[in-house]
């Protein structure tokens, strides 16, 4: 079997590496097609694979599966198109939107599978197996050795990490920017990880921060500054979940869905006051943090990536595309456009 990945975005890294590292050490035969920007940013271990950057290439290649961490897929590659999703937004109406690229989604956990099971047509053209979502098998296993020093935190400093979503209706950073420099405590460090697509307008009054208290994490993996930080502060963001995988403290601003799996709070002259009562009792929504992930993500030995290719090898690709899955005239277009525009290169 052939495995392609099919990685648009840089934050897609992370989420295919430990099913990357499991195939490595099976010595299966595998592929990467990469937008440039994923190209620049790939470990030199990656690159010891074959790397396409053109659709000629990737569809030579002939892969019976695409593996996809993203909501979309070129249709003309052939194999077995897989959606292992991009993040754990549970919360988002977008995460259960079905657009017809795929044959096989790949879920996180109960609650995602509920719902894609309920979406299935009668004659279904595509299969849904719980698998667990990737990435958090590279989150317990990632190295915490040296993470102060390589972020210059000075030892003793409780460390508080602001990472919100940049989607206008659920976003925070609108409201805690005017907050936030101004309640930062002598013994705390903040780290901020914000999304690409956040408007400079909303970043801007950090970097005014002073070294000593603030950092802006400029990686595309946060996973490191969740091993680092004491407590999260969030809004909707599928990251709170991945926070929740260690087992720590999150604070939400106007969470939607279920705002008991945290200290949610509705006005930002109520963080100070939240932020003390997390770090005093961190254990407060241990509880309600574990339940959330019973539903949502309940893997959490480590043995995601064996799970996924479990599933995949269940799989006969030969039997896909079934009978029913539907010509998705429009979608198509658009990806043919945007082919055309970027002369056949991922974008």
């Amino acid at each position: 079997m052939k495995y392609l990945f099919y990685l648009a975005k840089r934050y897609s890294i992370s989420i295919v590496q430990p099913l990357v590292e499991l195939l490595q050490a099976e010595d299966r035969d595998y592929a990467f097609y990469v937008s440039e920007r994923v190209y620049h940013r790939l470990p030199a271990y990656l690159k010891q694979k074959p790397i396409f950057r053109t659709l000629k290439d990737a569809i030579n290649y002939q892969p019976d599966y695409v593996i996809v961490p993203g909501n979309f897929v070129d249709h003309r590659i052939p194999g077995v198109k897989v959606q292992i999703f991009h993040g754990l937004g549970v919360e988002k109406a977008s995460h259960y939107k079905i657009r017809h690229f795929f044959d096989v989604y790949l879920t996180s956990g109960p609650y995602v599978t509920q719902r894609y099971e309920q979406m299935r047509p009668k004659k279904p053209y595509f299969e849904v197996i719980e698998t667990g979502w990737l990435k958090i098998d590279a989150i317990l296993s990632a190295p915490e050795q040296d993470l102060r020093q390589h972020y210059h935190i000075p030892e003793g400093k409780k460390v508080i990490l602001y990472a919100p979503t940049f989607s206008s209706k659920m976003e925070s950073s609108s409201q805690l920017i005017h907050v936030i420099p101004s309640i930062i405590a002598e013994d705390e460090f903040w780290l901020f990880k914000f999304h690409a697509l956040m408007p400079n307008e909303l970043i801007l009054p950090f970097l005014s921060l002073s070294p000593d208290q603030a950092l802006i994490v400029q990686e595309d993996d946060i996973t490191p500054a969740l091993h680092l930080a004491d407590l999260m502060i969030s809004d909707t963001s599928s990251v709170v979940y991945e926070f929740f995988a260690l087992d720590k403290p999150v604070i939400t601003f106007n969470a939607i869905g279920n705002r008991d799996k945290t200290l949610n709070i509705s006005r930002a002259d109520q963080l100070r006051a939240a932020i003390d009562r997390s770090l005093q009792a961190p254990d407060e929504f241990a509880t309600q943090r574990h339940q959330a992930m019973q539903a949502v993500n309940p893997y959490l030995n480590g043995d995601i990536a064996r799970r996924t290719l479990a599933a995949l090898d269940s799989l006969d690709p030969k039997s896909f595309p079934r009978k029913g899955k539907p010509l998705n005239l429009f979608r198509k277009a658009q990806v043919l456009w945007h082919s055309i525009t970027k002369k056949g290169y991922l974008r």
